[in-house]
C-alpha cells in the first residue's frame, strides 16, 4: 500500500479501483466543465497570513453545526449513487463519520436505503431530499427519515432538472450498470470491486424501488425519475415541504443573495452555498467566489454552510474564515471509498482534519471557532469581479 498524505493520494488509488462509468460519475461536471474546475481552483487565490510566536499548544477543531456537536466543522455531504463506488457505500460511509464524529447527509439517491443505513449505524445521520412532484412519496420519505430518527432534513433546490454531463450519457450511467461490451470488459479489470458487489444484495436505489408507487424495478424506475422532478418548483412549494418535517431543516443550492434570503423566509435552519457541485449550470460562481455576498446579505440572520470543491482541510479554513460555519465533502470522500472502504473514508476524514488543524494555528488560531477573515489575504476583485 503506497504512502497516503492527501486527497490527490485516494483519487489515484480510485481510478485505478473503480469502474469508469463511476469514476466519471464522481469526477465530473456538466458541459465545458467549467464552474466544476473553478470550484477547486477558485480557493487557490485566496492566501493564508502566517503568524509566529503564538502559542499552539491546546488546538481544537471541535465546533456545532445546526446545533449539533462536530469533531470539525465539515459534514459528508449527499452523493447519488454511492453504493456502486463501494459495495454498501452508504453504510461505510455512515460509519466512519459516525465514529470520526462528523455529520452524514444519506442522498435520496442513493444505494442503500434510510432503513439500511439507520440499522447498521448507531446515531442519527441527516436525509437529502430532492424537490419531487410526488407528495405521498415525498410524505412518506420524510415519515421514513422521522422513524429512522434522522436528526436533519436536506433539501436539495437546484436540481428541477438535470445538467448535461456528457461522460454519464456516453457512458450509459445506471445503477446497477448495464451490462454492455464496454462495460464489462471494464469490470473485469476492477477484481476487487466486483467481489464487493457480489456479496451484496444492495444494488439498485434502495430510497426508491420498492416505495415510489410503480416502481418495482430498474425499468420501471427509469420512467419514474424522468417524471419526477419538479420542474415548475417555487418557494411556496417548498414551504410544503417545510411542513412535512418539523425537524431541523437545511436548504441545498444557494449560489445568489436573493435565493439566500427566500430560504431565510421559508424558515430554514441553515443553507448550504453550493452549485451541485459544478453539476448544474456550467459557468456558475464557484460556491467560495460566492459566499461573501450571501454571507452579506443573511450571514447574521440563519447559519451559512458550504459545499463544492473543497478538497483539503486548508479550503475548509478558508470557508470558515469567510463566515461559513460548516462545510461538506463529497468527492473528496468518495475517493477514499472507492479506494478503500470504510477505511479510506476515515482517511480522508483524518487527512482533512490535520490540514485545517495545522494550518489553523500556524495561521495563529488554536480553536476554529474563532477563525476570521484576518487570517486570509484576499483579492480586491475575489467576490465583485462582474457587474
Amino acid at each position: 500500500m503506497p504512502v497516503i498524505t492527501c486527497v490527490e493520494d485516494l483519487k489515484r488509488i480510485y481510478k485505478r479501483r473503480a469502474p469508469r462509468m463511476f469514476y466519471d460519475y464522481a469526477e465530473s461536471g456538466s458541459w465545458t466543465e467549467q464552474t466544476f474546475r473553478e470550484n477547486t481552483t477558485d480557493f487557490q487565490d485566496i492566501h493564508l497570513r502566517q503568524r509566529v510566536a503564538i502559542d499552539m499548544a491546546g488546538r481544537s477543531t471541535k465546533s456545532q453545526m445546526i446545533g449539533q456537536d462536530v469533531a470539525m466543522p465539515v459534514a459528508l455531504a449527499p452523493v447519488g449513487l454511492t453504493g456502486m463506488q463501494c459495495a454498501d457505500g452508504e453504510i461505510k460511509a455512515a460509519r466512519a463519520a459516525e465514529k470520526f464524529g462528523v455529520p452524514y447527509t444519506l442522498s435520496t439517491m442513493s444505494i442503500c436505503s434510510i432503513e439500511d443505513v439507520a440499522e447498521n449505524t448507531s446515531k442519527p445521520f441527516w436525509l437529502q431530499v430532492y424537490t419531487l412532484k410526488d407528495d405521498d412519496f415525498m410524505k412518506r420519505l420524510f415519515d421514513r427519515a422521522k422513524a429512522a430518527k434522522c436528526s436533519a432534513a436536506v433539501i436539495t433546490v437546484d436540481l428541477q432538472m438535470l445538467g448535461q454531463r456528457h461522460k454519464d450519457l456516453k457512458n450509459g450511467l445506471s445503477a446497477p450498470p448495464k451490462l454492455t461490451f464496454k462495460s464489462v470488459t471494464n469490470m473485469m479489470t476492477k477484481v476487487q470491486w466486483g467481489l464487493g458487489m457480489l456479496s451484496t444484495k444492495r444494488r439498485f436505489f434502495g430510497n426508491i424501488v420498492g416505495h415510489a408507487k410503480g416502481v418495482a424495478d430498474a425499468s420501471s424506475l427509469t420512467t419514474w425519475t424522468a417524471e419526477a422532478f419538479d420542474v415548475s418548483l417555487d418557494w411556496d412549494r417548498i414551504r410544503e415541504f417545510r411542513k412535512m418535517w418539523d425537524g431541523p431543516l437545511i436548504i441545498k443550492g444557494i449560489i445568489d443573495p436573493r435565493d439566500a434570503l427566500e430560504a431565510l423566509n421559508v424558515g430554514a435552519d441553515a443553507i448550504i452555498v453550493s452549485n451541485h457541485g459544478g453539476r448544474q449550470l456550467d459557468g456558475a460562481l464557484s460556491s467560495i467566489r460566492a459566499l461573501p455576498a450571501i454571507m452579506d446579505a443573511v450571514g447574521d440572520k440563519i447559519e451559512v454552510h458550504l459545499d463544492s470543491g473543497i478538497r483539503s482541510g486548508q479550503d475548509v479554513l478558508k470557508a470558515l474564515a469567510l463566515g461559513a460555519k460548516g462545510t461538506y465533502i463529497g468527492r473528496a470522500y468518495v475517493y477514499g471509498l472507492g479506494a478503500m472502504g470504510e477505511a479510506g473514508v476515515t482517511k480522508a476524514l483524518e487527512i482533512i482534519h490535520k490540514e485545517l488543524e495545522v494550518s489553523m494555528a500556524l495561521c495563529g488560531h488554536t480553536d476554529v471557532t474563532k477563525v476570521d477573515r484576518d487570517i486570509l489575504m484576499i483579492p480586491r476583485d475575489f467576490s465583485d469581479r462582474w457587474q
